[in-house]
């Protein structure tokens, strides 16, 4: 189920959009200034982010370029009272993937959001980025990156890495990732998971960046932005 950010700060259009958002089966996180959308922004799971421009305590527009610079790689669709030709190239050129007028038919902006999914997707709706926070994982070009910092992985951290991104939030065992990372099936190879996670650990929790990778006592591991439970 996709999850959406809308930003927007009049408060009956972003119930509309929230509503209609939900019916129509997306997961919707709601803020309704500059500063929330970009604190959620920077801290969630995203796959796409509605962001109007004109906004309390940040404009839009900042938003927009500050989570471009960062790394963030989801699509963005700006939707705003804005429609001037500078106000579409500043918002264009600022990182929007598209650039919605209001007023505005809700489904337009359906379909338009479809659109911008389906570009994030390869053929037969396989994802082409994974995330958790402000980790980002593009699977095409094997490049991972967290707040817009690019992390060298070897071939078998950056597998290792996909495999529990795949399953955000969910604990999985030394035994299934030996299996399906290591393609091995007599459990032998447990112990090196643990070392490949300690060098996975370190070069993705560097720095300022908080905790992603998190042992699961009895389990495993998990990837995600809080502990995870069994």
């Amino acid at each position: 189920m996709p999850e959406l950010l809308v930003i927007e700060d009049e408060p009956k259009l972003l119930r509309i959009l929230q509503r209609g958002l939900q019916e129509e089966g997306y997961t919707v996180v709601a803020a309704d200034n500059g500063a929330d959308g970009y604190r959620f922004a920077s801290s969630k799971t995203l796959d796409a982010v509605i962001l109007d421009l004109m906004l309390p305590d940040r404009d839009g527009l900042s938003v927009l370029r500050e989570l471009r610079r960062e790394g963030f790689s989801r699509p963005i669709l700006v939707v705003t009272a804005r429609d001037s030709v500078p106000d579409r190239v500043a918002g264009l050129d600022g990182g929007a993937d598209d650039y919605l007028v209001k007023p505005f038919a809700f489904s337009e902006l359906l379909a338009r959001l479809r659109a911008l999914l389906r570009r994030d997707a390869i053929p037969g709706g396989e994802v082409t980025r994974l995330a958790a926070g402000n980790l980002e994982i593009d699977l095409l070009r094997r490049r991972v990156t967290r707040g817009g910092e690019e992390i060298t992985l070897t071939n078998r951290e950056f597998e290792l890495l996909e495999y529990l991104a795949r399953r955000l939030n969910e604990p999985v065992s030394r035994e299934s990732i030996v299996r399906e990372v290591w393609q091995d099936t007599t459990g032998i190879l447990t112990k090196v998971v643990d070392v490949s996670i300690n060098h996975l650990r370190r070069k993705i929790e560097r720095r300022r960046w908080p905790k992603l990778l998190h042992t699961v006592r009895g389990v495993g591991y998990c990837l995600g932005d809080a502990p995870c439970r069994d």
